[in-house]
């Protein structure tokens, strides 16, 4: 489970998609109070942050958009609460990058 802090554009297709799907899965723990992955630290660290979250998702159909790619799974902005700003991290930026350029998938790293 892994919500990048780089760039969207930056994502080859699979992690794009696979952020995307794994955004709204840590959506719905954090806002329906679901059990799967409540502890996980990459939930953890959004806990008390979605608004940051709601605007890393936002990112990321804006990126579906620029790709042509058809966005159907808006989240309620509603519940878009907390700090606007992610500023804990499980890997950071840097080591994020480094993940990435080990994989060879595609990612402009």
């Amino acid at each position: 489970m892994r919500i990048w802090d780089l760039g969207p554009g930056r994502l080859c297709r699979s992690h794009l998609l696979g952020e995307h799907r794994e955004l709204h899965a840590i959506w719905s723990i954090l806002t329906k109070g679901k059990k799967g992955y409540s502890r996980h630290p990459e939930t953890l660290r959004w806990k008390g942050r979605l608004k940051a979250l709601y605007a890393r998702h936002t990112a990321l159909v804006r990126e579906f958009a620029e790709r042509g790619y058809i966005h159907r799974s808006p989240l309620d902005k509603r519940l878009a609460r907390g700090a606007a700003v992610q500023t804990v991290f499980v890997d950071t930026p840097a080591n994020q990058r480094a993940i990435l350029r080990r994989k060879r998938c595609g990612c402009r790293i």
